[in-house]
């Protein structure tokens, strides 16, 4: 009796020895995305890791993976879905497939300000958008972002819309911008952001359209000549995680993650207003010639009411309304 006795507590005793282990295993979630290391996309990634760890005490270690290094934009929301990786985050016209209203936010000269931007993505409209991503196996935390975007190119000057006929331009997939950049004469060109620099190099395509800071931490100085301070449209970035992995997640971890999230945003946002000047001062040093003032009304004045036009009959003016009621 005594030795089944020592041998019972020596089971409960290991077994308790087991429990303890696999309650103090962190939760590991793989995060990808295409910026590179010293883009505010990277910076607020660790960021957001570093304040999820804190919070959870351990429980949950975010592992960022920058520059594509597990499958471009597409690729990584595929496998997102798929739940091979864990969460990502991409430029909001890789999601405008799934749901086209989100296309709204991407309208050329929709939004009137910054303070406008973040007062919808964050607000009602915002988190509707988000939750309609549910459908399609994504949990939509909050929108981080691209920024406002400006044109690069290694040809001429874009001081007016006449500049911009004839070249060749990286877009985005999103309806409106190509559709937009036909309007201006140009000939718009998709493709996944980390074929950008190589076609840049090469002369498949002659510039491109993001935020300077972008520019400056993937180079692009070094490819191209000239930048044209447009800022045509915003692009939002939406930060999304795959929606079984989040279900199975404790309530208190799921609070953790989405109020980071959110927190991360407002950390990259801040970022990115705090060093646009200094970039573009990095930019003018590494060679590019900068406008800052092109024609924005002669540009917008080709642009505006046909892409507004095209997304107005595929999908409705509701979310146009309840964006344009914030001010």
């Amino acid at each position: 009796m005594k030795r089944l006795f020592l041998k019972t507590a020596l089971a409960v005793l290991l077994a308790g020895c087991g429990l303890a282990e696999a309650q103090t295993t962190p939760i590991k979630l793989r995060f990808s995305h295409s910026g590179a290391e010293g883009d505010s996309q990277h910076i607020a990634a660790l960021e957001f890791a570093k304040r999820v760890k804190d919070r959870s005490h351990g429980a949950i270690e975010v592992q960022v993976y920058p520059n594509s290094a597990l499958g471009n934009d597409g690729t990584a929301l595929a496998s997102v879905r798929g739940g091979t990786i864990d969460m990502s985050m991409s430029g909001n016209p890789y999601f405008t497939g799934l749901v086209p209203k989100l296309n709204a936010l991407d309208l050329p000269y929709e939004f009137t300000s910054a303070q406008q931007v973040y007062k919808v993505l964050d607000g009602a409209v915002g988190r509707a958008l988000l939750d309609e991503l549910g459908a399609f196996q994504f949990k939509g935390l909050a929108f981080w972002e691209v920024g406002f975007r400006s044109l690069a190119n290694s040809k001429r000057p874009i001081a007016k819309a006449e500049d911009i006929k004839g070249l060749k331009l990286r877009t985005t997939p999103n309806p409106a911008h190509l559709k937009a950049f036909q309007l201006l004469g140009a000939s718009p060109q998709p493709m996944a952001y980390a074929e950008v620099f190589p076609a840049l190099e090469s002369g498949a395509i002659d510039g491109h359209e993001n935020p300077p800071i972008i520019m400056y931490a993937s180079k692009m100085y070094e490819v191209q000549k000239y930048l044209s301070m447009t800022r045509h449209a915003y692009t939002a970035m939406p930060l999304v995680m795959n929606k079984a992995r989040f279900e199975g997640l404790s309530s208190e971890h799921q609070k953790i993650v989405l109020d980071e999230a959110v927190a991360a945003a407002r950390f990259q946002r801040e970022y990115n207003a705090k060093h646009e000047v200094e970039v573009i001062a990095q930019l003018r040093a590494k060679g590019m010639q900068v406008i800052e003032q092109p024609d924005v009304a002669g540009i917008k004045a080709v642009v505006q009411a046909e892409t507004r036009k095209l997304y107005i009959e595929k999908n409705g003016d509701a979310v146009l309304k309840a964006i344009e009621s914030v001010q």
